[in-house]
């Protein structure tokens, strides 16, 4: 469901003031892209594929060319496999006084066959799909530490508390819709994507992004089809370059093809003196509850699965793979390991064994003396 050209027209003065009053310098346009998900956060994960990883892949190939685009000034909220606060990723977005903010995401359904992509903006819909939409989004701010005190009278399982927050969607919306229509257009007209349209949701990445600011979900990994192309090489780059020249049509239609003329209120300005700071980047280290003693030295294992749920390790439980191994984020997220080896070959081995066995996604993980390291980083 589209948004009406009422709600479009209902701000265009307000939004052509905001964009062009008080200017006194001028730079480059900037841009924030946002990897959805990571670290402990997998996303959506279907048939071996897994939504961080693919968002992170796309959001790259979307930096590297607008690097490579003069006039562009790309700023990352991750580049690697971390996990990210909501609201951070928008502060850093702010702190870089960025002119928009793009949140790349894959979409999934318990059924396989919707497919199709969405970009959306900020705003409160009554429309229960795009409040189920959110709500998918929004849950992973229970991974967060302290984050009842963080989202105080917000309910992650009810969206539509966050019209009771502080809100700066109506300044931005109509730039929002514009930026969010350039993809969808691209997405349709260069990659031939059957286009979901544009849809407003209350999304928490999006809120406190004092700039125009998307969300998109480029497909759904669930559908067969939709999955493959997406985790291809071939879909990514497509996706990203459609990504990247909607974002070029939009500062060029804002900002012409010259400097870009920098305001006097900047995002900066309107981030409270805590939110002033970076956080720190969290590096995941295993957790201390496990099921098993900690191993000294290198060690390999394969992880197959990450849960909200706790499960007995036996066999009958991880389609007959025996030797499991479990660690657990302060009881949010399961990690469900096989084997354990210290040879690096031999944990090669074992992924073939849980893909056989169905794991289409294991993956080779590494720990030294009990704390989770890089697999290259344990190999040297």
């Amino acid at each position: 469901m589209g948004i009406s050209s009422k709600i479009r027209a209902s701000f265009t003065v307000l939004l052509c003031a905001v964009s062009f009053v008080g200017f006194s310098q001028t730079g480059k346009f900037k841009v924030t892209l946002d990897a959805g998900h990571g670290g402990k956060d997998f996303g959506a994960v279907h048939s071996g594929h897994i939504e961080k990883n693919i968002a992170l892949s796309v959001v790259l190939k979307v930096g590297k060319i607008l690097e490579n685009t003069p006039g562009f000034d790309v700023n990352y909220t991750r580049k690697t496999d971390v996990f990210i606060d909501l609201i951070e990723r928008a502060n850093i977005a702010n702190r870089a006084d960025s002119h928009i903010f793009v949140s790349i995401h894959c979409n999934a359904n318990p059924s396989t066959s919707p497919a199709g992509t969405e970009t959306y903006v900020m705003g409160m819909s009554k429309n229960a799909s795009n409040l189920e939409a959110a709500k998918k989004e929004n849950d992973v701010i229970i991974l967060e530490k302290d984050y009842k005190e963080k989202y105080k009278g917000y309910d992650p399982k009810s969206p539509e508390t966050l019209i009771g927050m502080t809100l700066m969607q109506e300044e931005y919306l109509d730039n929002s819709i514009t930026l969010a229509s350039k993809i969808e257009d691209n997405f349709t007209r260069s990659v031939k994507r059957n286009s979901r349209g544009v849809k407003q949701a209350p999304f928490m990445v999006l809120h406190k992004a004092y700039m125009p600011r998307v969300l998109i979900e480029m497909g759904f990994i669930s559908n067969a089809k939709e999955g493959a192309f997406l985790d291809s090489e071939e879909g990514q780059n497509d996706m990203a370059k459609a990504i990247a020249e909607a974002i070029i049509s939009y500062k060029k239609e804002y900002f012409g093809n010259g400097a870009v003329e920098v305001s006097d209120e900047k995002p900066s300005d309107k981030l409270a003196p805590s939110e002033k700071v970076a956080a720190p980047t969290v590096v995941e280290t295993v957790a201390a509850t496990t099921e098993e003693p900690s191993l000294k030295g290198v060690v390999f294992k394969v992880q197959i699965a990450a849960s909200g749920t706790k499960l007995e390790l036996t066999p009958s439980n991880f389609k007959g793979l025996d030797n499991i191994s479990m660690t657990t984020d302060n009881g949010t997220l399961y990690k469900y390991m096989y084997g354990a080896t210290s040879d690096y070959n031999t944990a090669r081995q074992l992924v073939a064994e849980a893909k056989g066995k169905g794991f289409e996604s294991a993956y080779v993980v590494a720990f030294r003396d009990g704390k989770k390291v890089s697999v290259q980083e344990a190999l040297k």
